[in-house]
């Protein structure tokens, strides 16, 4: 599937909820790997404000991208923001939405 790029330049950018370790499977503890660098996953919540609208996203990123210490209301840079939408059916339903991944996230300032 196609990814899109997302244009940040204009937002103001703040993390919302501190990254945790993105998981293939709750059952087992897996953690997901990048498929081309083999580091581990990570799930960082943005609040995206731009043109008068906030957005929260969840968003995945590497783990050698993400500084230590990000906490909830630092200002952050996003750096390689790409949307993809996707669907799967799990037990004859369909599910839907769009995933975000950044390649990094910066403390601005910093």
């Amino acid at each position: 599937m196609p990814s899109f790029k997302v244009d940040t330049s204009t937002a103001v950018v703040f993390v919302a909820t501190a990254p945790v370790p993105k998981l293939v499977s709750k059952q087992t503890g897996e953690r997901a790997m990048d498929r081309e660098t083999g580091a581990g996953l990570s799930t960082v919540g943005l609040l995206i404000s731009d043109e008068g609208e906030g957005n929260l996203y969840q968003v995945t990123v590497p783990e050698t991208g993400l500084p230590d210490g990000l906490a909830p209301g630092m200002p952050v840079s996003v750096i390689g923001l790409k949307a993809r939408d996707w669907e799967n059916t799990f037990n004859g339903q369909t599910r839907h939405g769009i995933s975000f991944r950044a390649v990094a996230v910066t403390q601005v300032g910093a």
